[in-house]
């Protein structure tokens, strides 16, 4: 186990590289961050050049980014064209948007996957017809209406909610929104959660549990669910990354000053240190969410075995 934790370890560096220079060129090919610090002016040739020498944008862009990595490695991700530095950005929007991602995965695993044993022991009954109808709904619906709708009949017409939620939110404050981020994915989750039960219900060791004598409860939790819940882990583990970074929308509509406002924001400004320093974590946030699943597959099926 050991060496493979370090053999993905490894695995990982050229990966965070590539990323990390994909995203760089891609941000500071596609705009002019000194136009965006002028706004709707252009700026003039003198100030122009002022900018770029303060924030290094003179220079090459193999010496930015190899200025930028070096300087990431140090903890430092550079400055805003505000002049804050983009770690204290992330000491503010990281914090919201973890705890909402937390919320939102939370939901996956409890009401997805509960869904999803319900209707995958029952498939073909009335109740596995209305959750996959529901779910498909889901999916179909954009999680911006979704957001919208819950926001003006939960917030505004019978305000059991905040419409607007606040920095320190508790968690309480943040299921609504965390349904909202999670509503696609705990569709997704409940469908494949179905197959997978469905599939492994007429597998050779669930008949062999049954055929033992084993109480129902512990052949689908000790046998069946193991078995099923590999690609789901699959898919939550690499939903992570995407749920921090696809919280642009919900983020909008509930006025979450989190990772998805600072990105908007960014994008919007042409801020190039806030994207490549937010979306630079995001990539480790993925890598390390990837290491963990593999890992959990040992757990889950004991016959897997890492060398």
């Amino acid at each position: 186990m050991g060496r493979y934790v370090l053999r993905r370890l490894l695995q990982m560096v050229p990966v965070f590289a590539g990323a990390t220079l994909l995203i760089f060129l891609m941000v500071n090919v596609m705009g002019d961050p000194v136009a965006g610090l002028c706004g709707e002016r252009r700026c003039d040739p003198a100030t122009a050049a002022q900018l770029k020498r303060e924030f290094g944008l003179d220079a090459p862009l193999w010496r930015q980014y190899a200025t930028y990595m070096g300087n990431v490695f140090t903890g430092d991700f550079g400055t805003a064209f505000n002049g804050q530095p983009v770690t204290e950005l992330m000491s503010t929007a990281f914090p919201v948007t973890v705890r909402l991602t937390v919320v939102a995965v939370l939901l996956e695993v409890v009401v997805g996957v509960t869904l999803g044993v319900l209707t995958g022991l029952r498939r073909g009954r009335p109740v596995d017809t209305a959750v996959l109808l529901l779910t498909l709904v889901v999916i179909a619906v954009p999680t911006f209406v979704t957001g919208l709708l819950l926001q003006l009949l939960l917030g505004v017409r019978w305000a059991w909610i905040r419409p607007s939620v606040p920095p320190d939110a508790a968690f309480g404050e943040l299921i609504v929104p965390g349904l909202v981020l999670a509503s696609v994915s705990l569709a997704y989750v409940t469908r494949l959660t179905r197959t997978s039960i469905a599939e492994n219900k007429r597998s050779d060791y669930v008949r062999t549990a049954v055929a033992k004598g084993l109480p129902r409860r512990r052949v689908i939790t000790r046998h069946l669910l193991r078995n099923s819940l590999i690609p789901v882990v699959t898919f939550i583990g690499t939903d992570i990354g995407a749920l921090m970074g696809g919280a642009i929308v919900t983020e909008r509509i509930f006025n979450i000053h989190g990772v998805g406002y600072q990105l908007y924001q960014g994008i919007l400004r042409q801020n190039t240190q806030t994207v490549v320093g937010f979306v630079t974590v995001l990539v480790l946030v993925f890598l390390v969410a990837n290491l963990l699943v593999d890992l959990l597959y040992a757990v889950l099926d004991p016959r897997i075995r890492y060398a």
